[in-house]
């Protein structure tokens, strides 16, 4: 069933905010669905805050209700957005969507689901951050041992970032880091973050651009950002293994004590399920366009949607782009022949990892095994089903 009709029958039982539409609004040909209903992190991440900036324009000009949900666990996001639907657009990192596609750690008993995205939200940076007063002043300082280091639950991107990627940035075998490191779970990215101070952990990976990053700032003794040595390239090679979709970035956005830090891009992304009706997909990316100057101030990560990032991004983008926002971008100008050999090389990967994890979980079913991303004895049986599928990884 398609989302739109969905939102539209949910919003029926809702009460509805009377809202004064304007003359253009009502002039429009496509018909809103009566209620939208848009996933994001927690109440203290940047994807919230900039969603709640241009979802009342969205309201005011079209005439639909706007809800915007915070959902700090990702895997629910997911699910919500995907299999429940009771969510039509979620705003995640492309790092994300691409773990969700292969599922990887806590995604791999999910249901296998394509997606697409709908528009770009922002190129979010991420770093290491530590307290003010902490002993460590580098990456490479993990390797002496005995560090705690926060691992976020609620997001197997950050689990596999923090357990993999990052011991592999600095040297560390993957038994190395289990005998250095004890992992400090957290569920959610509030308690990820402030977890370095309020001495729970001595690292956390976080985006400066979050409210949470500006509240620690002003904490005791304050924070410092560790380094990543863009000339590390051994260091490099390691981290890309595990989060190929990952940029290296010098950080220009957020609080004070991040700029300048040598670090990362992790670009944020608004996605839909793929079978999102085109008309849906193609209003929606024209409206995050042509009002863009009407939303951009309400937020820094709002100024973030432009058209021309948005075109930037899909240069090195390896995900596949909703069919809607195609029509919209080709009508532009800002679509290109070459860009439908890359998009439709995305949607024929995402389709092949998804037959190939739902053939996987078909055959667990009939075998009797536990369908459970602890279970080895089912990773075995998914790793069979997708072996030879390539990783996406940003078209760098």
């Amino acid at each position: 069933m398609k989302n739109t009709n969905k939102f539209m029958r949910l919003g029926l039982g809702c009460v509805l905010v009377t809202l004064g539409l304007s003359t253009a609004s009502m002039a429009q040909d496509y018909e809103w669905p009566r209620l939208l209903v848009i996933g994001t992190p927690g109440t203290s991440s940047g994807s919230f805050a900039s969603t709640n900036g241009w979802g009342p324009a969205l309201q005011k000009e079209t005439g639909t209700t706007v809800r915007i949900v915070p959902e700090d666990s990702e895997p629910m996001r997911f699910k919500r957005l995907t299999d429940r639907e009771d969510i039509a657009i979620s705003s995640l990192s492309a790092s994300e969507m691409a773990i969700q596609t292969e599922g990887v750690g806590g995604y791999a008993s999910a249901k296998p689901m394509p997606q697409r995205i709908l528009w770009h939200h922002n190129d979010t940076p991420w770093g290491f951050v530590t307290a003010g007063d902490s002993d460590l002043k580098s990456l490479e300082d993990i390797g002496k041992g005995g560090v705690r280091i926060t691992s976020g639950v609620f997001s197997p991107a950050i689990v596999t970032a923090i357990t993999k990627a990052l011991p592999a940035f600095a040297g560390l075998t993957p038994e190395e880091a289990a005998e250095k490191i004890t992992f400090v779970p957290a569920s959610s990215y509030g308690e990820n973050c402030r977890s370095v101070v309020e001495g729970k952990s001595d690292l956390a990976y976080c985006s400066p651009i979050s409210s949470v990053l500006s509240e620690m700032e002003g904490a005791p003794g304050s924070i410092r950002w560790l380094e990543m040595d863009p000339e590390n390239k051994a260091g490099w090679d390691g981290y890309l293994a595990h989060r190929p979709m990952t940029i290296p970035t010098k950080i220009s956005l957020g609080v004070k004590t991040a700029q300048g830090v040598n670090s990362m891009t992790s670009n944020f992304v608004y996605s839909v399920p793929a079978t999102a009706e085109v008309d849906f997909a193609y209003n929606m990316a024209k409206w995050i366009h042509e009002s863009h100057d009407a939303y951009k101030g309400s937020h820094a990560l709002a100024a973030r949607m432009s058209v021309d990032l948005f075109r930037g991004y899909l240069d090195n983008n390896p995900m596949p782009i909703h069919e809607g926002t195609v029509k919209y971008l080709r009508e532009i100008g800002q679509w290109t022949d070459e860009d439908d050999v890359w998009n439709n090389a995305a949607i024929e990967l995402m389709d092949k990892w998804v037959e190939a994890r739902r053939a996987g979980m078909k055959d667990a079913m009939e075998q009797g095994i536990e369908i459970n991303f602890e279970n080895e004895a089912f990773l075995e049986l998914m790793a069979k089903h997708t072996e030879g599928l390539p990783a996406f990884r940003s078209r760098l």
